[in-house]
């Protein structure tokens, strides 16, 4: 991996982005074309240090998404190349197991439709429980009845976009880092990314750009819809003398109008417990901290009427979430109903992430992966969770575009 120095460069392929979705990309065209060259650029200093290295770390298994469609299609199949690959490269993962828990009757019946949802696309193994079978899977936890889905896993994301980042470079690609993406601009039949650190002229690109997606798509022509605004989730652990309140994951059933799963339990591999994550609006596309304000993506965010749209819906629902993120006890309140037993001494602060979530000029936060080709650029407009469990798949599937796109 190189760091940032002056001087231009050229390639055949520019992919933006060393995120988890970016590298995966960028293997998949080495791998499928290796007479090309591949440049990987990112304006940080070391691969995943954003959506990649702050997620949950679950291997989704592609129950909550609309049959047919990208993400239904994509994350089954990126799943399962994802445990194979890191079965062949030594990557620890476990099988850990889900349950999607009911606590009144409305929520039992939105049970079916999951498991209808699950069925359709394939998820292996699905079994709607009764409260006796719940108790057995886990003693601590409250519900009329359950989804189990035993496929469901915890993997460390950052390490996995590691080892594909050996894979580009192993192939003849290049990892370009700190060459942050300012504009850019057709010239001659080719594509000329600027940043600060040189210029990369390039036959073709691909932009991974996560939180940034909207802004990079603009300033290389593409449309300025869908914007991209971001959310906070953050995330509390378990004391250790009390991780034995949770064994795996366990999940509320999601509310369908949004695309949040709502606090759950996460186990780690390191045998930490985390719950988590609630869903507030950053006030920084990089903001991860409660306190962290970023005026110009804030301002950006609060003048786009797609926002305001939402706001206009959802803000019940996003005054209880902001009033909760700030109060430990109304956290853990939250998640009381899935554990009675959970009490707020039993947490302690953990990490934050950021989710780039792509918002329609109607308000409609967009549920399915996005992706646009226009002249010689793809970008990958939306792609978040479970964008890391469907990287492979997103990857292959970028790279069957390209090739049709870019005639390669």
């Amino acid at each position: 991996m190189s760091a940032a120095h002056q001087g231009d460069r050229r390639a055949d392929i520019a992919v933006v982005g060393a995120g988890i979705v970016g590298l995966a990309t960028a293997r998949a065209l080495s791998r499928r074309h290796p007479a090309l060259r591949v440049v990987v650029l990112d304006k940080e200093e070391s691969v995943a240090q954003h959506q990649t290295g702050r997620n949950s770390g679950v291997i989704h298994s592609g129950l909550y998404y609309t049959p047919g469609s990208l993400k239904a299609q994509l994350c089954v199949r990126g799943a399962a190349a994802l445990t194979a690959y890191c079965d062949e490269r030594g990557i620890p993962y476990r099988r850990c197991g889900k349950v999607v828990v009911a606590a009144s009757p409305g929520q039992a019946a939105r049970l079916d439709e999951l498991y209808r949802r699950g069925s359709a696309n394939g998820v292996p193994g699905l079994e709607l429980i009764g409260p006796q079978r719940l108790r057995e899977l886990e003693p601590h936890v409250a519900g009329i009845g359950a989804l189990h889905v035993p496929g469901t896993g915890i993997v460390d994301y950052r390490r996995v976009a590691t080892a594909f980042a050996a894979d580009v470079a192993a192939a003849g690609g290049e990892i370009l880092l700190g060459y942050e993406v300012k504009g850019m601009r057709r010239s001659r039949g080719r594509v000329l990314v600027q940043t600060p650190a040189g210029d990369v002229d390039a036959r073709h690109a691909v932009v991974c750009a996560g939180v940034y997606a909207d802004r990079v798509a603009r300033a290389g022509g593409g449309d300025p819809e869908p914007q991209i605004v971001p959310f906070r989730g953050d995330y509390y652990a378990l004391r250790p003398e009390r991780r034995y309140l949770a064994n795996a994951l366990v999940y509320p059933v999601p509310d369908p109008s949004l695309p949040f799963l709502g606090i759950h339990t996460t186990p780690r591999l390191d045998g930490s417990m985390w719950l988590g994550p609630n869903a507030v609006l950053a006030f920084g596309r990089e903001g991860y901290s409660r306190f962290h304000v970023h005026p110009r993506d804030l301002a950006e965010t609060l003048r786009s009427p797609g926002f305001r749209r939402l706001a206009r819906r959802h803000w019940r629902t996003g005054l209880a979430e902001l009033v909760r993120d700030y109060s430990t006890r109304l956290f853990v309140a939250s998640a009381r109903s899935l554990i009675p037993e959970l009490d707020a001494g039993d947490v302690v602060p953990g990490p934050a992430g950021i989710r780039a979530q792509a918002l329609a000029a109607d308000g409609t936060l967009v549920d399915d992966f996005v992706l646009e080709h226009r002249d010689r650029v793809v970008h990958v407009r939306n792609a978040p969770s479970p964008g890391a469990t469907s990287s492979l798949a997103i990857g292959e599937h970028i790279s069957g575009i390209a090739a049709t796109a870019f005639g390669l």
